[in-house]
C-alpha cells in the first residue's frame, strides 16, 4: 500500500477535528439553557487559544521526529473533549473542552504539512498536499451531512460522539503510515539525508522576520481574513431575515456549496500553481472576495447562495493549497517550515477573530449590503500590497527556485501514478 493512501485517510478524518463542533455546539448549549453571551464567551476563548497555539504547534512539529504522534495527540484531545461535552454542561468543563478542541484543530494543520513534506519532498509537496485537500474537503462534506443526520435522528449529543469517532479513525489512519515513509529531516524543511554527516541544525528564528515575502504574505492574509471570515454567517442571517426563517438550512447549504467547489478547485490547484506561479494564483484568490461581497449585497434571494459561495469556494480552495506550498517554497532548507506555517496562520487567524465583530457592527449600524461591501473592500488592501510589492515577491520566488533546484530532494515518484 502506498503510504500516501493512509495520509489521505488522515486528511479526510482530520476535517472534523479541524472544524471542531462548529455551529452545533452553540445550538446544543442553547438547548441546555445557556445564554448567547455565555456561549459567545466560550467559543471566543477557544478561538483565541487556538490562534495563540498555532505557531508553537508548528515549532513542535519541527522539533519532533515522530510527526505521527502529534496527530495521535490531537485526535486524543478531540475524543476527550467530546466526552466532556457529552457528560457535563458546566461552564468550565465546556470551556476547557472547547479550548482542547481548538488546540487539536490548530495542531493538526502543521502536523499534516510536516507529514506531507516528509513524504513527498519540496518539489512534489503541492501535488500531494492538493490531494490531501481534496480528501479534507470531502471529509468536511461527510462530517456536515452525517452530523446533521445524527443530530436530527438521535439528538445533538450524538454529534459529539461522531466527532470522537472521527478522532479514533484519524488516529488509526495515521498509525498505518510507516514511520520510515516520513523523512524526519525533510518533514521540517531540512534538505539533509539520514546518511549525511553534515550538521542538521535549523536556521535561527530570525529567518521568519527576515523573509520579506513571508511577512507580506501574512499581512495580506490578515486583511483578507478580516473581510472574509464574517461573510458566511452574515449572509446566512441576511437571507434568513429576508425570507423569515430557515437559518440552519441556509447555513448548511452555504457550507456544502463552498466545500464542493473547494474540493473541485483543490484537484487542479497544483497544476495552476505550476502553470501560472504563486503570485498570480494568490492574486486571483484576493479578487474573489470583492466579487463575493458585491454579489452578496446585490442578491439576498435563496438561490443567491450559489454564486456567493462559489466565489468563496474558488478563493478558499486555491488558498488551502497555495499558502502551505508557498511557505514551503520560501522556507525549505531552513528547518523552520512548519513554524513558518504556524506563524502565517496565526496572523491570518487574528484577522479572522476580529471579522465577526466588525461585520456584526456594520450590519447592525448600516445594514447588510453596506456590511458586505465594506468587508469585501478590505481585500483591496491585500490586492494593493500584493501588486505594489509584486516585484519583490516574484524575485524572491525566482531566486528561491534557483536555490531549491540545487538542493537534494526526496524521490516521490512512487507516490504518484
Amino acid at each position: 500500500m502506498k503510504p500516501s493512501l493512509p495520509l489521505l485517510a488522515v486528511s479526510f478524518f482530520a476535517a472534523d477535528i479541524q472544524a471542531g463542533a462548529g455551529p452545533f455546539l452553540g445550538i446544543y448549549l442553547q438547548a441546555q439553557g445557556w445564554t448567547p453571551d455565555t456561549i459567545g464567551t466560550v467559543i471566543t476563548l477557544g478561538a483565541i487559544v487556538g490562534m495563540l497555539v498555532t505557531a508553537p504547534a508548528g515549532a513542535l512539529v519541527d522539533a519532533l521526529s515522530q510527526r505521527r504522534a502529534v496527530v495521535v495527540a490531537a485526535s486524543a484531545l478531540t475524543i476527550v473533549a467530546a466526552g466532556v461535552i457529552w457528560l457535563s454542561q458546566g461552564f468550565w468543563p465546556i470551556t476547557l473542552a472547547q479550548i482542547a478542541t481548538a488546540v487539536a484543530g490548530s495542531v493538526m494543520g502543521p502536523a499534516l504539512t510536516g507529514l506531507t513534506l516528509g513524504m513527498a519532498g519540496q518539489k512534489n509537496f503541492d501535488r500531494l498536499y492538493g490531494r490531501n485537500q481534496v480528501a479534507n474537503h470531502a471529509g468536511n462534506i461527510a462530517a456536515a451531512v452525517l452530523s446533521g443526520a445524527v443530530g436530527w435522528w438521535l439528538g445533538l449529543p450524538w454529534v459529539f460522539a461522531l466527532g470522537a469517532l472521527f478522532g479514533v479513525a484519524c488516529m488509526a489512519a495515521v498509525l498505518l503510515i510507516p514511520a520510515r515513509a516520513v523523512h524526519r529531516h525533510y518533514a521540517r524543511g531540512l534538505a539533509h539525508g539520514d546518511a549525511d554527516s553534515s550538521p542538521t541544525r535549523a536556521d535561527s528564528l530570525r529567518i521568519l522576520l527576515g523573509n520579506r515575502s513571508l511577512l507580506l504574505l501574512a499581512i495580506v492574509l490578515a486583511a483578507f481574513s478580516l473581510g472574509n471570515s464574517a461573510m458566511l454567517p452574515l449572509y446566512s442571517l441576511a437571507v434568513a431575515a429576508a425570507h423569515r426563517g430557515g437559518a440552519s438550512g441556509i447555513t448548511a447549504a452555504n457550507i456544502v456549496i463552498s466545500q464542493i467547489v473547494m474540493l473541485i478547485v483543490a484537484t487542479i490547484a497544483s497544476r495552476l500553481i505550476r502553470r501560472f506561479g504563486f503570485w498570480w494564483v494568490m492574486l486571483a484568490t484576493f479578487v474573489t472576495l470583492p466579487a463575493r461581497a458585491l454579489t452578496a449585497a446585490w442578491l439576498t434571494s435563496t438561490w443567491g447562495i450559489v454564486p456567493v459561495q462559489i466565489f468563496d469556494g474558488l478563493g478558499s480552495g486555491l488558498q488551502a493549497v497555495a499558502i502551505p506550498a508557498l511557505v514551503v517554497h520560501l522556507l525549505h532548507g531552513s528547518g523552520r517550515v512548519n513554524l513558518g506555517q504556524g506563524a502565517v496562520l496565526t496572523v491570518e487567524a487574528a484577522g479572522g477573530c476580529l471579522s465577526p465583530l466588525l461585520g456584526g457592527w456594520l450590519a447592525n449600524r448600516f445594514g447588510y449590503p453596506v456590511a458586505f461591501v465594506s468587508l469585501g473592500s478590505l481585500a483591496l488592501v491585500s490586492i494593493a500590497v500584493w501588486v505594489a510589492r509584486g516585484a519583490v515577491i516574484r524575485r524572491d520566488c525566482d531566486s528561491r527556485r534557483d536555490t531549491l533546484d540545487k538542493m537534494t530532494d526526496l524521490d516521490a515518484t512512487a507516490l504518484f501514478p
